[in-house]
């Protein structure tokens, strides 16, 4: 009754009886009044008024006390409904939409349902299947056999769509927001999925299983991510405190969550064998969500530059791959300044140039980049370590400890028949122009083979062949990948075969290449004789070994790419004579330890473990950081000293590669001097760079003319043929290239000869260039030189004249050096070839008479080489023919530049980059090497009239 009601009712009744009313309500107030003040005084009533009192104060504190009241009521409520026998519709609605608020009720029945027993979880899923299933059809079916053979999974896009372009495949969890999904539903799908595990004691995702006779664990965590305690905070609805804890182990979830065999590893030992967790998707999801609900930025302040507070010693990492990032990001994250040196252009080594974006998007790489970078940490690319620098050049600048994380990046071929022919490739060459070089993309100036329609073979059973293939297939491809093994014993990730031939992709097993053959006319790949093979014993590995039939079936092939591995890269090993490899070439490292056989030199990766995995790779950066961080023990005023020196060469390092001179020596040929002060003082004669114009450029090899390592300067002459190089000779004064790295390839190798002894220099037209510093360092060691330089005509002449470079090597070495000039007109000295002095010497020495020819060393176009080396064959003379200016296609790509070399009667390969570039000429094998020149022949002359150059 209102009060309004109850004052009307008083009014009623005769003066008389309203007036004794309220007397009687007056004297029963009074005695009420008096109860209250008697109560008041006792213990109960004091306590009470003390309780109040505090749960006011509280209240004003934090009022989510009140809430949590209503919470702990209303959970009792929920707890009630999963006592009964199965779970209502109308309460599963309810309850749906209350998860879904994303409030403190929200994380309390999270957590309720995550500490509730097995068969109520079930019961909570089947209501999920029973009565959300219209709403969610990825709830429909989900109770059956659930938790331990019934999953959500990860959102994949439908293969005729992926198929045809790159956009990324697996698109986790996140991915059902494209088809509707709201972000917190989608963190409930994430949060169903860590309701599955079964929190084991063993954790054996984690830290694997111990097995009989076996040094290390089955499975686990190569970077120990502590995956129990992640899922438990999923599954209590506590996402970033789970980001937080994957993060402090590892840097790189966004990456390693996509690309690592989680089947072979956290998945592979999980408890529920037919469907493990989806524990890789899971740890990708959480960066994702992050840069989706925050922006991806951090929640405090950046550091203090460790490069200016200078209290802990430079680190050097050499490679920016999985291992070196993960490496720099625990070491920077410590306060130590880092520089990471790559050798690329671009950062991420393997992970950028080897693995397709479809897989990892590069902007992934990124963001582990700019995290160290907000860090302190320094990148410096373009820097050859082994070339550019060797380790003991980075001690000497400071760096106190150094990490090798290289990666392993030789490719391995067949060595069968026809391996020369052109579109034979290897897929470190294919996926580098198509991943780091963005070939497929317009605007783009690294060629690739012609793929569309065209019919492709992809060879190998691994991840690097998947990708090779899937790539193949995007670009317009009709690709089959074979295999000499059966499916089930492909090493590649079971997912990325499944997706494979989901797009597809056909795979011929038992199947070996024995030979190629193409046409004789264009020399491009024709057909595939295959190998049927069959299984035999076990190998080492454990998997049977192939062993051929002799029974052979042909195959029509336009582009084959050889997907068969690769071994670590020798230049740094060459260039340490003091550090210990393994027969395989592999960095070889202490017991139990990352430490390599020089002091303070630790390694991790492919480098060590030959062809491995990211989260393998990172492993070892991880622990090698771990290494590092205890072992220092140096002064105050050493580390400042250090920090300083460090900190100088790296910025020189990173310095812009700017044209300081722009000089024009002929028609279409340009003299550049560069600062590039790292490669100047590491140049040898002999020698070249790998040059990158501009950022979409094509990677070029260049001559090194000369260098200056006073000043800090390269000299590169660059004759406007393709166009590129046109492009290039437009630079100006004051104009950067993206980059230059190098020195590249051996330095010249000399000898002594005698005083009735000469060196004769075949060199045509642009081969001029790297001819003069090797001529001037057999100069230097007193050796008679003989230059023949050619040029097409007079147009074409340029360090002619006596006060140009050849005219002074003459007047500072008077009677150590002949000069002789041809052109092809007789415009401009002898009418004719380098070949026609060559001849005349070579028979005036068959006669005894002149100088006695020492060895020949001849540089330019590949023809005028041939035709050297061809007639110094008949004349029995040492001859070298260097290959640094022409390799092959001039992309400087690893494999591109394989030049055919026959050794006691076989056929191998040699590269510029390791083996040369000054290679023997009598055994390089013309008929098969000149040919390759033309490989992307169609592709330059578009270039030419895409650009209006032709």
């Amino acid at each position: 009754m209102s009060s309004e009601n109850t004052i009307s009712s008083t009014q009623e009744g005769s003066p008389q009886s309203v007036l004794h009313r309220y007397l009687k309500a007056g004297s029963a107030l009074e005695n009420t009044r008096a109860q209250l003040e008697a109560l008041e005084q006792t213990e109960p009533v004091e306590t009470y008024h003390r309780q109040m009192e505090l749960l006011g104060r509280r209240l004003q504190n934090d009022p989510r006390v009140f809430r949590d009241m209503f919470i702990a009521d209303g959970t009792e409520a929920v707890a009630w409904e999963f006592r009964q026998e199965e779970l209502g519709a109308e309460f599963t609605h309810v309850l749906w939409e209350l998860l879904l608020r994303d409030d403190d009720a929200s994380k309390v029945l999270m957590r309720f349902i995550w500490d509730v027993p097995l068969k109520l979880k079930r019961k909570f899923i089947r209501a999920l299947d029973r009565h959300l299933s219209q709403r969610y059809p990825v709830f429909l079916g989900l109770s059956d056999n659930w938790p331990a053979e019934n999953a959500i999974p990860p959102y994949i896009r439908d293969p005729q769509l992926r198929a045809r372009d790159f956009e990324l495949v697996n698109q986790g969890y996140l991915g059902y927001m494209n088809v509707g999904y709201s972000a917190r539903e989608v963190e409930l799908l994430v949060w169903l999925e860590a309701l599955r595990d079964k929190q084991c004691e063993e954790k054996p995702c984690e830290v694997g299983l111990a097995e009989p006779g076996r040094p290390e664990p089955k499975g686990g965590c190569p970077v120990k991510i502590h995956i129990p305690q992640m899922l438990s905070l999923l599954g209590t609805g506590r996402f970033r405190q789970a980001m937080e804890l994957i993060q402090s182990c590892n840097p790189l979830p966004n990456v390693t969550g996509r690309v690592c065999p989680q089947e072979l590893q956290c998945q592979g030992v999980c408890t529920h064998q037919k469907r493990p967790i989806e524990i890789g998707q899971l740890e990708w999801y959480l960066p994702q969500r992050d840069k989706l609900f925050a922006g991806g930025g951090e929640d405090s302040l950046p550091p203090s530059d460790p490069w200016l507070q200078a209290v802990k010693p430079p680190i050097a990492v050499v490679g920016s791959g999985p291992a070196g990032l993960i490496n720099a990001y625990l070491l920077a994250a410590e306060g130590f300044p880092v520089t990471v040196f790559e050798a690329f252009h671009a950062l991420g080594g393997v992970l950028r140039y080897g693995i397709p974006e479809f897989r990892l998007p590069n902007e992934l790489i990124n963001d582990v980049v700019d995290k160290i970078t907000l860090l302190g940490g320094r990148f410096v690319t373009n820097f050859v370590v082994g070339k550019t620098a060797t380790l003991e050049d980075l001690k000497n600048a400071g760096f106190w400890k150094i990490f090798v994380g290289t990666g392993a990046g030789l490719p391995r071929f067949m060595n069968v028949p026809g391996e020369h022919l052109l579109n034979v490739m290897s897929a470190n060459e294919f996926l580098t122009r198509v991943n780091l070089m963005q070939g497929a993309r317009e605007g783009y100036e690294t060629p690739l083979p012609e793929i569309r329609g065209k019919r492709v073979m992809v060879i190998g059973g691994g991840n690097t062949a998947m990708d090779a293939a899937r790539t193949a297939l995007r670009l317009g491809g009709d690709v089959t990948i074979v295999y000499r093994r059966t499916e089930s014993e492909m090493p590649a990730r079971v997912e990325e075969l499944r997706h494979a031939q989901e797009e597809g992709i056909v795979l011929k097993v038992l199947r070996a290449p024995c030979e190629f053959i193409g046409d004789d006319k264009t020399h491009f790949v024709r057909q595939a004789m295959l190998d049927v093979m069959a299984l035999g014993d076990p190998d080492a590995s454990g998997r049977r070994s192939p062993a051929a039939t002799g029974e052979k079936e042909p195959m029509a092939v336009d582009l084959v790419i050889m997907a068969l591995g690769n071994s670590p890269n020798p230049i740094i090993k060459d260039a340490e004579p003091d550090l210990h490899t393994t027969r395989w070439g592999t960095v070889e490292l202490g017991r139990g330890s990352q430490q390599t056989s020089l002091d303070g030199v630790y390694s991790g990766g492919d480098a060590s473990r030959g062809g491995s995995t990211a989260i393998n790779a990172a492993g070892d950066g991880q622990a090698a950081a771990r290494e590092i961080l205890g072992d220092m023990n140096l002064s105050a005023g050493d580390i400042r000293s250090r920090v300083s020196l460090a900190g100088s060469y790296s910025k020189l390092g990173a310095a812009p590669k700017t044209i300081l001179e722009k000089i024009e020596l002929a028609e279409g040929i340009v003299e550049f001097i560069v600062h590039a002060p790292h490669i100047a003082r590491a140049a040898r004669a002999g020698q070249f760079v790998r040059v990158l114009p501009w950022a979409n450029g094509e990677l070029i090899p260049l001559t090194l003319a000369d260098w200056d390592a006073e000043k800090g300067t390269l000299c590169l002459v660059v004759q406007g043929l393709g166009s590129s190089s046109m492009a290039i000779n437009r630079m100006q004064v004051g104009d950067a290239f993206a980059g230059i790295a190098g020195p590249l390839g051996r330095p010249s190798v000399l000898h002594a000869y005698g005083t009735g002894e000469t060196v004769v220099f075949p060199a045509g037209g642009v081969g001029l260039p790297p001819v003069y510093p090797i001529m001037r360092e057999h100069l230097r060691a007193g050796n008679h030189v003989t230059l023949i330089a050619g040029f097409r005509n007079d147009s074409l002449l340029f360090w002619t004249r006596g006060d140009e470079r050849i005219g002074k090597l003459q007047q500072r070495y008077p009677g150590l050096l002949d000069v002789i000039y041809t052109s092809n007109d007789g415009s401009y000295g002898v009418k004719g070839f380098v070949t026609g002095p060559l001849e005349e010497l070579l028979k005036a020495n068959r006669q005894g008479s002149g100088r006695e020819i020492a060895e020949v060393v001849t540089i330019g176009p590949p023809l005028m080489m041939r035709a050297v080396c061809d007639l110094t064959r008949t004349y029995g003379v040492k001859t070298v023919a260097s290959l640094n200016s022409i390799m092959v296609d001039a992309t400087g790509m690893c494999g591109a530049c394989m030049v055919p070399v026959n050794i006691d009667g076989r056929l191998v390969r040699k590269h510029a980059c390791i083996d040369g570039p000054e290679i023997d000429g009598h055994l390089i094998d013309w008929d098969k090497f000149l040919p390759r020149f033309n490989q992307f022949s169609a592709q330059e002359l578009a270039s030419k009239r895409r650009h209006g150059f032709a």
